[in-house]
């Protein structure tokens, strides 16, 4: 287990390496999406066959990140998408409508067609991990990597996971409102490239 400790102020690094994982320190905080790429380039870097990534506000079961990688092994895609929103049971509506308007925001605007892709726990095969790169940082980062793996020729599929929500994670993520910039900043980065 790989944890990137993404600027974070409290005690996250100092409880990770407790519990014996490896941690990834960055100095500057550089976005969900900065996080993750560093994460998934340390597992490139070592060779790993596949690497999973999910959200640390403990709203992803454990199980669901082992089905997934049994999942992608049996189907053979590049990158597999962990979807709250095939079975939305704990989700809060406005956290539904929120996934849902996002995910057709992908769609209208970069023709993939993804049920829940703001989700936190995606599986990459290795292939993946060698050639998928983005250019965004925050959250809208979730967006532009559908886009770039289908650019790329990626096989992109989904399976089902649960949603665990608590006090603690309803206060992390993205929030709806959020959403709004993340929009925008997709469709700047859209037009920069459809008109360069």
């Amino acid at each position: 287990m790989v944890v990137v400790n993404d600027g974070s102020p409290d005690n996250t690094s100092s409880e990770a390496k407790r519990a014996g994982v490896t941690v990834i320190d960055h100095i500057l905080n550089s976005g969900a999406g900065g996080a993750t790429a560093t994460g998934l380039s340390y597992a490139n870097q070592q060779g790993f066959d596949y690497a999973a990534t999910m959200d640390a506000d403990g709203q992803h079961a454990p199980e669901d990140v082992i089905h997934g990688i049994q999942t992608i092994e049996e189907n053979g895609a590049d990158l597999l998408i962990g979807s709250r929103l095939i079975d939305s049971e704990g989700m809060s509506r406005i956290k539904v409508l929120g996934n849902k308007g996002l995910s057709t925001v992908t769609y209208l605007l970069f023709g993939i067609n993804s049920t829940d892709s703001q989700s936190g726990l995606r599986i990459f095969s290795q292939r993946a991990l060698a050639e998928l790169e983005w250019k965004s940082h925050g959250y809208e980062f979730c967006s532009e990597m559908l886009w770039r793996a289908h650019q790329l020729g990626l096989t992109i599929d989904e399976y089902p996971i649960q949603a665990i929500y608590t006090d603690y994670s309803k206060g992390k993520g993205q929030s709806n409102w959020n959403a709004l910039n993340i929009i925008r900043s997709l469709l700047a980065r859209r037009l920069s490239e459809v008109f360069r």
